[in-house]
């Protein structure tokens, strides 16, 4: 979730620990907040040059503009935790820490440029330094969320072939009982009050690092980070993405659909271990100017692209359902990561015709809005009928009885298949007579959806699979009801 925080609250955010009380304000920019819109879409063009560094392109020239005195006086950085404690950064100040951050990957490291670097670290300033500091050195920042566990971690840094690594005190011990499995890893970096036997410690590191730092020059299309996917179909995969992807292709986000400019807060309530905390947590609001507001919380028109197809790659009509693509040929939208690493079969399989296939089924309607139906090998066809998990799932969660819920297809003699459904029931419905309870929920969806969608089979257990973003692994349950047969 985005809160844009217009200047009109700024004061009221001052006050440490009064930022629940802050108004916000959800803004979309739509057509009409531009009297020239359809101009603005037509001429609009980014630019790319040969060379281009975000740290260096954009971050850096926010410093100039800032000596000049020609920006507002707000942070560029503005960090809260739950206990009163403050941060205030200016780009001035961003810019040395982040140099000094740099020196640390590229002298006690000894990483160079396009050496892969795995941060998994809560929001915590030193996430954003260790970002910048990795742009400032050319390395590749791989991030990951911090509900990794030590497997995950294990595979991500095998898969990488990382070189270092940073995280906290939380996560440290996992990382120590599978480094002897990673040849590759030679440096760990600890954010700690406290040393640990074989890590750096980054807050005394930067104490004593020299904020005297030439930035790389790189060049627009290197590898700048690799983000690992869910995983819902077999293992993560890993994404990569150029300097220019974030770095150019953001400033869309930043300007048009944010709207931000240098008297704007923007709060993005992002995991870190997810891109959009790229996107929206750095790349968007610093492009413009405006500051990127955290809050320390251990829980808590693309119509001309994006298009709902068929199976041979042709734009259907509104109200038909297909594939979702976005057209990547003969340009490939800077936003968009550019391949999965070291898996060209992966890759190519992605595509059809002009398009990129995203994996999910949906349609467009007669005002141009697109609908989500399901992932693409979630589909169930049923004497015919092809049906859509999610729709089934919205039904079922409307019934009091049901806390969780997945749907699948399982097989049928007579019918193909048919829809089952997986059921975590609420506390309050454990004791109940489990097949009366079947039959309430099952005439239950007749009637809040099409009758042939309802579950014809129904399977309460303890909890569903799911990833280690929350997602729910339908394939597992898919697989276990079709090795049956």
């Amino acid at each position: 979730m985005e809160i844009l925080l217009r200047a009109k609250c700024f004061q009221r955010l001052a006050v440490p620990g009064s930022v629940r009380a802050v108004h916000k304000d959800y803004r979309i920019v739509t057509p009409q907040n531009f009297s020239n819109y359809e101009s603005i879409k037509q001429d609009f063009k980014l630019e790319v040059p040969e060379y281009f560094n975000f740290a260096k392109d954009v971050l850096d020239k926010w410093t100039n503009t800032e000596k000049a005195g020609k920006r507002p006086s707000n942070p560029a950085f503005w960090w809260v935790s739950g206990n009163g404690k403050e941060v205030r950064w200016s780009f001035e100040e961003l810019g040395s820490l982040s140099r000094k951050f740099a020196n640390i990957l590229a002298e006690a490291c000894a990483l160079q440029r396009g050496d892969r670097v795995i941060v998994i670290l809560p929001r915590i300033p030193e996430w954003w330094l260790a970002n910048i500091a990795c742009l400032r050195t050319g390395t590749v920042v791989i991030p990951g969320t911090t509900q990794l566990t030590q497997k995950d971690i294990l595979y991500r840094l095998q898969s990488s072939k990382a070189k270092c690594i940073i995280t906290n005190e939380v996560l440290a011990p996992a990382v120590d009982a599978v480094a002897s499995k990673c040849e590759n890893l030679h440096s760990k970096l600890i954010v700690s009050q406290k040393p640990r036997e074989g890590w750096g410690n980054l807050k005394e590191m930067m104490k004593h690092a020299s904020d005297n730092h030439t930035c790389v020059k790189t060049k627009h299309n290197e590898m700048m980070a690799i983000y690992f996917t869910s995983g819902t179909s077999g293992p993560p995969k890993m994404t990569g993405h150029t300097h220019s992807s974030f770095g150019l292709g953001l400033s869309v986000n930043g300007r048009f659909w944010l709207d931000l400019t240098p008297s704007d807060v923007m709060w993005n309530t992002s995991d870190t271990g997810w891109a959009k905390s790229a996107w929206s947590s750095v790349f968007s609001p610093w492009i413009q100017g405006a500051c990127v507001f955290a809050h320390y919380l251990p829980r808590f028109e693309p119509t001309s692209i994006l298009q709902i197809l068929d199976v041979n790659g042709n734009v259907l009509p509104p109200g038909q359902e297909g594939d979702i693509g976005i057209q990547v040929l003969p340009t490939r939208p800077f936003g968009l990561f550019t391949h999965y690493v070291d898996n060209p079969t992966k890759t190519a399989s992605t595509l059809r015709g002009n398009f990129y296939i995203t994996g999910d089924r949906g349609y467009m309607d007669e005002d141009g809005y697109f609908w989500f139906v399901a992932r693409s090998d979630d589909i169930i066809l049923s004497s015919g009928y092809r049906i859509g998990p999610f729709e089934v799932e919205s039904a079922l969660i409307e019934h009091p009885a049901v806390a969780e819920s997945a749907v699948v297809s399982s097989p049928d003699p007579i019918r193909g298949e048919v829809v089952k459904a997986f059921i975590v029931l609420s506390p309050d419905y454990k004791s109940h007579d489990q097949e009366q309870l079947k039959k309430e929920i099952q005439e239950h969806v007749k009637k809040t959806t099409a009758p042939y969608k309802y579950p014809r089979k129904v399977e309460f257990i303890q909890e569903l699979p799911k990833t280690i973003s929350g997602k729910i692994k339908r394939n597992e349950l898919r697989k276990q009801e079709w090795e049956t047969i």
